[in-house]
């Protein structure tokens, strides 16, 4: 069914009860249900059709919740836009999804009217401000409410969620309502989220780390989000301030925290899970961030493809070095699979292969892309491409990305292994592991690092690597290039595709 119904049960139940804070301002849940309505209302009224697919180009601020709401309530699929698309893959995903309408802020309207030139959707702006040729957010909102929930089966589109596209044009990710239903579901029973919960979110919601990771669960639940961007100084004190019992963070905001902080104790008492995935944990930032802030840290894993959340470690169980966590087996399967020369085989314990994923947590497929549809399923399962191997009680771990997989001298290197033993070296304040070439070993291990100082050499980091056991061999890094910053997407991972065209 519709998920907007979902989210309009706990505004039944709470309406006085506030859902949404950003700033000083807050909605409480009658406001956001009556906002969306008025929100469902304006596209009724502009022809916008069950099905039809409403974009919606903004950071983390109320509109994009109310946006999205209306959007569901009137039977719409939602195009979140990666706010740092550049116009090219603005102009690809809404051609490729054939984008009704669009709301952003009045300062983004210039850059969508070069993105979108001679496209029919320029008709159709809505802004959060004033802009010329657009219609303003507050009018769209000035009519009547319509309440009406339009219905939606569980296998209708709710959300094309579009990848970032750093080696292509972005695809879209199709997300249907039971998808997103029943990662919320899972989530509030896996974390034990109430309506007495308050997260506070800083990773984007055009992503599933801000959006079904953390925000939707919560309002399914009937608690309150806050919202903000990510800037590590304000974020720490938001976290003191407000006493959030939940937060989701990728890996370099953890680091960026330790960072901050330096030897400087900061307790974060309020928060009671703190979940963090979008790559492979530094163990060492990870003991650091619980030594400074008394936060215990859960591992997460979960890819657009699988609405962000498919694996986890428990929060009540100790944590084990290195591990995911086991699946949220209510919602989806997993398999290990191997390719030998007979065809897929199921690996043994301790071998490493690709994770494959089907259940109710797994996109149906990629939006109009039939032959990436044939590769990336095989007999109802979806390949992750991500390489992982499990212990005897099904706990997983994870080893790499299978196309970041560095082939040395014939032998497989395994960069996020390398960086999180590099990442324990007190000169590194941040590192990523390329492959580049090499004459003899076709690849070489790569180490891009920011220094904890800038008299920091990369003799001083090679110095580091022959003293550590775990960095010899075809493991050490040949090559080491000391940066000021490493680039990052826009949901803070570290940009691989840049880096590669960076040290070639």
């Amino acid at each position: 069914m519709n998920i907007a119904s979902v989210i309009h049960r706990a505004a039944r139940r709470r309406p006085d009860a506030v859902a949404l804070r950003h700033g000083d301002s807050s909605l409480t849940y009658a406001e956001l249900v009556d906002a969306a309505s008025r929100f469902a209302a304006y596209l009724r009224g502009r022809g916008v059709r069950p099905g039809d697919r409403v974009g919606v180009l903004m950071h983390n601020q109320p509109e994009w919740v109310v946006a999205m709401l209306g959007t569901w309530q009137a039977g719409a699929c939602l195009v979140p836009y990666n706010y740092l698309f550049h116009p090219s893959a603005l102009r690809h995903a809404t051609l490729d999804a054939d984008v009704r309408l669009v709301v952003a802020p009045a300062v983004d309207a210039d850059r969508l009217h070069e993105a979108l030139e001679g496209l029919e959707v320029l008709a159709e702006i809505v802004t959060v401000g004033h802009a010329p040729g657009t219609t303003e957010w507050s009018e769209a909102l000035s009519g009547p409410a319509d309440h009406t929930v339009e219905p939606r089966f569980d296998g209708d589109d709710a959300v094309l969620m579009y990848t970032s596209g750093s080696t292509g044009n972005p695809k879209g990710v199709r997300q249907t309502h039971r998808n997103i239903a029943a990662v919320c579901e899972a989530t509030n029973d896996w974390w034990s989220i109430s309506e007495e919960d308050h997260a506070l979110v800083c990773t984007p919601l055009f992503h599933v780390g801000g959006l079904q990771l953390v925000t939707l669960p919560l309002l399914v639940a009937g608690g309150t989000v806050t919202l903000r961007r990510w800037k590590v100084a304000e974020w720490l004190d938001d976290a003191v301030t407000l006493e959030p019992t939940v937060v989701a963070l990728v890996p370099a905001m953890m680091i960026d925290i330790v960072n901050h902080l330096g030897s400087t104790p900061r307790p974060l008492p309020s928060i009671r899970v703190c979940a963090i995935g979008g790559s492979a944990l530094p163990r060492t930032r990870l003991q650091q961030l619980t030594e400074l802030t008394d936060v215990v840290a859960v591992n997460i894993y979960g890819q657009t493809e699988q609405m962000g959340l498919s694996i986890s470690e428990p929060i009540d169980e100790d944590r084990r070095e290195g591990s995911l966590g086991r699946p949220l087996a209510q919602i989806v399967a997993t398999r290990i699979a191997v390719d030998t020369p007979q065809g897929y085989r199921d690996a043994a314990v301790g071998e490493v292969g690709e994770l494959w994923v089907r259940g109710d947590a797994v996109t149906p497929g990629y939006w109009q892309l039939p032959d990436t549809n044939a590769a990336k399923f095989v007999d109802g399962w979806f390949r992750t491409s991500d390489l992982v191997r499990a212990d005897d009680d099904g706990y997983l771990y994870y080893v790499d990305r299978a196309d970041d997989m560095i082939i040395s001298g014939g032998e497989n290197v395994y960069p996020q292994m390398v960086e999180g033993h590099l990442a324990a070296c007190p000169l590194v304040a941040e590192v990523a592991v390329i492959g580049t070439r090499h004459e003899r070993f076709s690849q070489q291990v790569t180490a891009i690092i920011v220094p904890t100082s800038p008299d920091v050499t990369a003799e001083d980091i090679a110095a580091y690597c022959d003293n550590e056991p775990n960095l010899r061999g075809l493991q050490r890094p040949r090559r080491i290039e000391i940066v000021d910053v490493i680039p990052r997407t826009a949901t803070n991972k570290v940009d691989r595709p840049t880096l590669k065209r960076s040290f070639v």
